[in-house]
């Protein structure tokens, strides 16, 4: 599917207009309730289901690849939260400053991923052996996911986090909803920018997997670019309205660790005799293996929640 220019740019101007309305409406930095969140979630995810209705319109297979990279990266999404989740509680983020960080966090992670799916498109067009190569790293990925449980996030150890502390004159305050200020005739970054360096650096982790995942489905940089436009920008809604539900998500890490093996296989087959696997079977696959792991995860949770128990769901390593 070849897509003209103009069709970048009216997509790159929707998503900006949408994130300008979404920043104005926020600029007082109140509290976001769970109302509020789950209205902004619905705003964003019908965005992303009519972008697909007009792919269908324009190049019906070209829309079910599109829904297919846009579940996966969304289910991928609540992974992120948990771990955003941690990072605004070991650094104590007041409620009020949380849609702030988030925010340029999503804009950061969209650049981020829009290289990675150009360098990632470009070497499977390119080589046929970067497919066993990432189909290889998705599966190794998935079963860290599933089988292995991560200790204790510390995101003042993170690399990128450490290096900013060193190249950054650093006050180790809030100074609300300012990431640079000056103090004593010198301009220093606030602790609210070391939290916004430690989001952004741990979804560039996460954004290796998630769009290798999607590369697994298309290498047209178009679909896998909106797909995870339309999914990334939902995630600070997402996050609001998730963050004090996850325990209920105990088991959905094995869903993701499905999905993404799942996609590595997809990956090395398709430069088999076997060739891609249709359409829809890679979409019924998807929306089956995420309803299995959160139907499964309510049910046990429950069932804990009965005895006493609470759970915890394992952590992306």
């Amino acid at each position: 599917m070849v897509v003209p220019l103009w069709a970048w740019f009216a997509v790159s101007v929707l998503l900006a207009a949408m994130l300008t309305v979404d920043i104005l409406l926020h600029r007082d930095n109140h509290v976001i309730g769970v109302r509020e969140a789950l209205l902004w979630s619905a705003v964003w995810i019908v965005a992303g289901i009519s972008f697909g209705l007009l792919l269908f319109a324009w190049h019906p297979e070209a829309a079910g690849v599109y829904y297919a990279g846009y579940l996966i990266e969304k289910a991928l999404s609540i992974d992120n939260v948990f771990v955003f989740a941690l990072i605004f509680t070991y650094f104590k983020v007041a409620p009020q400053y949380q849609h702030k960080v988030l925010f340029w966090g999503v804009i950061g992670a969209l650049i981020f991923r829009l290289g990675f799916i150009f360098a990632g498109s470009e070497l499977l067009e390119r080589f046929f052996w970067t497919a066993y190569v990432l189909g290889v790293f998705l599966i190794w990925t998935g079963w860290k996911m599933a089988f292995k449980r991560q200790e204790d996030i510390e995101p003042e150890r993170n690399l990128f986090v450490r290096l900013v502390r060193r190249l950054i004159s650093i006050d180790p305050r809030f100074h609300g909803d300012r990431f640079l200020v000056r103090v004593d005739g010198r301009r220093r970054a606030t602790l609210l920018l070391v939290v916004l360096v430690a989001v952004e650096a741990t979804d560039l982790v996460f954004a290796v997997d998630s769009v290798a995942a999607i590369l697994a489905i298309t290498t047209n940089t178009f679909i896998v670019w909106t797909a995870n436009a339309f999914a990334i920008l939902g995630l600070r809604s997402l996050y609001f309205c998730l963050a004090e539900l996850l325990r209920r998500f105990a088991h959905l890490h094995y869903g993701l660790a499905v999905l993404l093996a799942f996609a590595g296989v997809k990956l090395i087959l398709a430069e088999t005799p076997v060739g891609k696997l249709p359409v829809p079977v890679t979409l019924g696959f998807i929306v089956l293996t995420i309803a299995v792991s959160i139907g499964w995860s309510v049910l046990a949770t429950r069932h804990e929640s009965r005895g006493g128990g609470r759970a915890r769901p394992d952590r992306r390593p």
